[in-house]
């Protein structure tokens, strides 16, 4: 007769203390150079993220150049006075690193991440990338026809179609911010190597720059390293680039972008406002994360959970340019897509949401929770070197001082209901909204016509 297993029953683990967490503050420096550079040591993060800004923004493209700086902004991975474009991406792969770039409103960024042990030499390849590109007559035309290629596919896309339009509504055809970031067919294909090259010299140079480097950098002398790779960087200085005001219609109007026999309607309804630096942000943040960031928020708990309309409905702000002066701003917007015939329907509650908001305005329990979202789990999302790279390159290019994100989430954290309420109202004003859909005009039209939020007119799509 054999005796009974016994089972043994360890102690249930505690939690321990919460340890007080901040937004990593980076170290800043410059070199002999001119580039200036953020580092911050992350120790045990063994994969290193760096992250470079190019003061080159899109408003500087020459006239009918559209799309230059996305064209350049692909090149630096395309062979150096070094390298061929092939040699480049081997070097690249042996060091086990990953490169990219890519060009937006503010300037070119410049990413690369790499094991910590092969830092130097992956510093090395970048250096000569920003330092002595190839633009190579037959890498431009192939990067160009890839653009090319691109384009009629963006078209095809109901919300790369809807943002499109959007910009071409809010701003004046003779801004930069209303047309394609990326250029449009006509723009891209007058882009040769000596545009490409010309627009490289006229503004990308060490001293209007910025590195940040972010890892476990405790066993690499670092300043060496920098010294060796984009130390040798030369270039002259830049006179500053005055920016045009930005300016936008958000008259309430309706734009349907005509798709016949589309199954659902992308919307897309947007406005311009203020920036980072503008005192309101923080209650801004917290009001539209209530409003529509998350699958409790209230767009997602009328339109996905009560009527069924759609998969998910986001409200959301994307800084376009940022400025201490207050001429900067931002993208404030809700997108989601319904099915056709719910189109209608699903815009009025939309519009009884937001009407719902202005006259009785956020919960407690809305905003705590919200705030929970944002602030506790940030320590997750900033545990990789790439996000806190990212970000610490997002406040460079931004004009936002180092502690930015810090002192953001104390903010967050200190906003109450009231404070929360007020912004997002203000940022979604129910008469100053331009609403894209991109559907089949002949279903849609008339049911959003007999909604009264603004002027309905239909376009090609």
């Amino acid at each position: 007769m054999t005796e009974a297993a016994t089972m043994q029953f360890h102690p249930q683990p505690q939690a321990g203390t919460a340890k007080p967490w901040a937004f990593p503050a980076p170290e800043r420096g410059a070199l002999p150079n001119g580039l200036t550079v953020l580092r911050c040591d992350r120790p045990g993060q063994q994969v290193v993220a760096v992250e470079v800004h190019l003061e080159a923004p899109l408003d500087a493209e020459p006239k009918g150049l559209d799309g230059v700086a996305t064209i350049m902004a692909r090149a630096f991975n395309e062979g150096t006075d070094k390298h061929s474009a092939e040699e480049f991406a081997a070097e690249l792969d042996r060091c086990g690193a990953t490169m990219d770039a890519h060009a937006d409103h503010p300037g070119v960024r410049v990413s690369l991440e790499v094991p910590v042990s092969r830092l130097p030499k992956a510093l090395g390849l970048l250096s000569d990338a920003l330092r002595a590109p190839a633009f190579a007559d037959s890498e431009i035309e192939r990067l160009v026809r890839n653009r090319l290629d691109e384009i009629p596919h963006e078209a095809a896309n109901p919300a790369r179609r809807a943002a499109k339009e959007l910009s071409r509504q809010l701003f004046p055809a003779s801004s930069r911010m209303s047309r394609p970031r990326q250029g449009t067919e006509e723009t891209v294909k007058a882009i040769d190597a000596a545009a490409v090259r010309a627009f490289y010299e006229a503004h990308v140079r060490p001293a209007t720059s910025t590195l940040v480097v972010v890892g476990d950098l405790a066993g690499t002398d670092l300043d060496a390293v920098l010294a060796d790779t984009v130390g040798t960087w030369t270039g002259g200085t830049a006179e500053p680039r005055p920016m045009p005001a930005i300016t936008a219609d958000d008259t309430g109007r309706v734009v349907i972008v005509d798709r016949p026999g589309a199954v659902q309607t992308q919307l897309l309804i947007g406005r311009i406002g203020p920036d980072r630096h503008d005192r309101i942000w923080p209650a801004q943040v917290l009001g539209t994360y209530c409003l529509g960031g998350t699958l409790t928020s209230r767009l997602d708990r009328v339109l996905r959970e009560e009527k069924g309309y759609t998969y998910g409905v986001r409200a959301f702000s994307q800084v376009l340019r940022s400025a201490p002066d207050g001429t900067g701003a931002a993208m404030l917007a809700i997108s989601g897509s319904v099915d056709t015939a719910s189109t209608g329907p699903a815009l009025e509650d939309l519009w009884t949401v937001l009407r719902t908001l202005a006259a009785e305005g956020l919960t407690d329990a809305e905003r705590d929770v919200a705030v929970q979202n944002l602030v506790g789990v940030a320590p997750l999302k900033y545990e990789m070197a790439a996000s806190v790279a990212a970000t610490l390159a997002d406040q460079v290019e931004q004009n936002l001082p180092d502690d930015f994100q810090a002192r953001l989430y104390r903010q967050l954290a200190a906003t109450g209901t009231v404070e929360a309420t007020a912004a997002v109202v203000s940022a979604f004003p129910e008469d100053h909204l331009v609403t894209i859909l991109v559907g089949d005009a002949a279903e849609i039209e008339e049911p959003v016509r007999a909604l009264g939020i603004g002027e309905v007119s239909v376009v090609a799509g």
